[in-house]
């Protein structure tokens, strides 16, 4: 964890019902000094929408080597490399070396950050998908953050509904394949 970061806690309801997954977290989440709350709230709404066995969070803009969130099996072995905001290609290109599933979560324009990539080498970039989440809903996430928090998040057809802190929020999660 970086000096000065700040730590977050979630407990989280989650429902995805697109992959029948139903769990309640415990997450203690560390934001460093440089990083925006709505980052925060997306890389944790990855989390959530990405759960799996294995599943945590990375190391942080401290280190280059680990993506937002990374999934690992019970051999160490990376199983998921899950990228948050707008990364470069190298680093897609390197996660879907090593995992079998390579994904990006964002909270920015979709098509600015898909025009970052035109061009350049992904590896599998056939089976990536960037998922889009309205800015100005994670915006909203954001004002609402504290650091002890409660929420809840429902996924239905691609439909996300999400209660921080007793306030209700929705909107539509946009997939756009790389491939």
């Amino acid at each position: 964890m970086a000096a000065g970061a700040t730590i977050h806690t979630f407990e989280v309801q989650l429902a995805d019902m697109d992959r029948g997954v139903y769990e309640d977290l415990e997450l203690r989440v560390a934001r460093h000094p440089s990083e925006t709350a709505a980052f925060l709230v997306t890389r944790v709404l990855a989390y959530c929408l990405e759960y799996r066995e294995g599943i945590a969070f990375g190391e942080g803009i401290a280190t280059t080597d680990e993506p937002a969130v990374i999934a690992r099996d019970l051999t160490g072995t990376v199983t998921a490399w899950i990228e948050v905001g707008a990364p470069e290609a190298d680093r897609l290109h390197h996660g879907s070396r090593l995992a079998e599933h390579t994904t990006v979560y964002t909270h920015r324009d979709p098509a600015k950050v898909l025009a970052r990539w035109d061009g350049k080498r992904i590896h599998r970039r056939e089976a990536m998908t960037l998922h889009a989440l309205d800015g100005t809903f994670v915006d909203e996430l954001a004002n609402r953050l504290e650091r002890r928090n409660r929420l809840t998040v429902t996924l239905t057809e691609r439909h996300l509904y999400a209660e921080i802190n007793g306030e209700s929020l929705e909107t539509q999660v946009t997939d756009h394949p790389l491939g």
